[in-house]
């Protein structure tokens, strides 16, 4: 499984963001998508996460404020992102968990949060 992350980049505080994840490779192995961030120093931090089912987990920093979702072919995972705070500046990186146990990330894209 190949992960590609786009969307990205610099945005002011309360302003909104929607990151795509673009996977590809035999996606009937993957059991859940997630979402991580990761700042300098810091262990990278679980966001959100969708299941084979749909249903979906949030960190309790981000609850209510992301919404993790796929298109209908599984084939790109988003990641809306509203009313950004400083404190979500970080690397975010899509993963992949599979039935397997094993998991694939991508190479991660950037976002600030900045007046």
């Amino acid at each position: 499984v190949q992960l590609a992350e786009s969307g990205g980049g610099l945005v002011q505080p309360g302003g909104s963001l929607r990151l795509a994840c673009v996977v590809s490779g035999y996606l009937y192995s993957v059991r859940t998508m997630n979402w991580y961030r990761q700042t300098p120093g810091k262990q990278r931090e679980l966001v959100a996460t969708i299941n084979n089912e749909g249903d979906t987990n949030y960190a309790d920093s981000v609850k209510g404020r992301f919404t993790i979702s796929r298109d209908r072919h599984r084939t790109t995972v988003y990641l809306q992102m509203n009313n950004l705070k400083p404190e979500d500046t970080a690397d975010y990186f899509c993963n992949a968990l599979r039935h397997d146990g094993f998991d694939s990330w991508g190479q991660g894209t950037q976002v600030t949060v900045s007046s």
